[in-house]
């Protein structure tokens, strides 16, 4: 899938560059394929951006009905779809979240954890670019605009990273800390990647990327495998700077012990999987398929 990028002019309005880039574009492919079809409009992102492709953000939530105001406070208006996936929750997460965003798509998830509720989120995006956030409130959306810059100029993966120059986190025990980089150093030594955070789940990735990272997990061990799969895959991953602040509301899932021992786990497990015996459970792909959407 291209995609397609330019500053605007000093001075110049980006719904201005946008019309006049659309033209040009749909120009350049009568051209160059023989038709006439019309390009897609671009999206103003700032002053100095405008991208094409569409955009969706998933977010995975199971009784955040407090938190998600202030995650949706901080989407920007520019992206194209929000795929919340809700994991039963026995509060008002699903109205609230219909309130703040009357166009949210709803994915009941019928299975568990976090990979689970993402595999569904997925499969129901129908933006080219997918960035996944958690609800809890310790993720910034205004960060999305860099993860997306990232990805419109070359990278098939855009990781965030708290460890990075310029992240950031308010949100980690010193155990937790001590996990996370004691796992990071083992999946680069096994995969050769150059991680400095593994255990994130802010991150984002072109759709297409899915073909090669097919996933198969249910828990929170799924960014792990995301990271070194999209490695094994040979797809060009850049690392963005992301600071994770403290949860606002309600008390995490995640059990630094219990989750750490999965990731370690999975990452044992991966070296020797070869890549054509990958296979979905068909729980997952039923749900991801199947789905109550809304």
């Amino acid at each position: 899938m291209s995609s397609f990028v330019r500053p605007a002019l000093p001075g110049e309005d980006p719904l201005t560059a946008r019309s006049r880039n659309s033209a040009g574009s749909a120009q350049t492919h009568a051209v160059r394929n023989g038709s006439h079809r019309t390009a897609r409009p671009y999206r103003p992102v700032s002053l100095h951006l405008a991208i094409a492709p569409p955009v969706s953000v998933v977010i995975p939530a199971m009784n955040e009905a407090e938190n998600l105001p202030y995650v949706f406070k901080t989407l920007p208006d520019w992206i194209h779809e929000v795929v919340l996936v809700d994991g039963r929750s026995t509060d008002n997460t699903v109205r609230v979240a219909r309130e703040l965003r009357p166009d949210v798509k709803v994915v009941t998830q019928r299975g568990k954890g976090k990979g689970d509720a993402l595999i569904s989120g997925f499969a129901a995006c129908t933006g080219d670019i997918i960035v996944m956030i958690d609800a809890d409130g310790s993720a910034d959306g205004n960060e999305i605009v860099s993860y997306v810059s990232a990805l419109v100029s070359g990278a098939d993966f855009a990781k965030g990273s708290r460890f990075a120059n310029g992240g950031g986190t308010d949100d980690m025990t010193p155990i937790r800390r001590l996990g996370n980089r004691a796992l990071c150093a083992v999946v680069n030594a096994k995969f050769g990647a150059r991680y400095t955070d593994l255990c994130y789940g802010y991150n984002a990735f072109w759709r297409r990327c899915l073909d090669d990272i097919t996933l198969d997990c249910t828990g929170f061990e799924v960014e792990t495998l995301m990271n070194i799969r999209v490695v094994q895959a040979g797809l060009k991953v850049q690392e963005i700077p992301s600071h994770e602040f403290d949860r606002i509301h309600g008390v995490s899932n995640l059990r630094a012990v219990r989750d750490g021992l999965r990731v370690l786990k999975v990452i044992l497990r991966e070296k020797g999987v070869p890549r054509a015996t990958r296979r979905r459970p068909a729980g997952l792909r039923i749900t991801a398929l199947r789905g109550e959407v809304s």
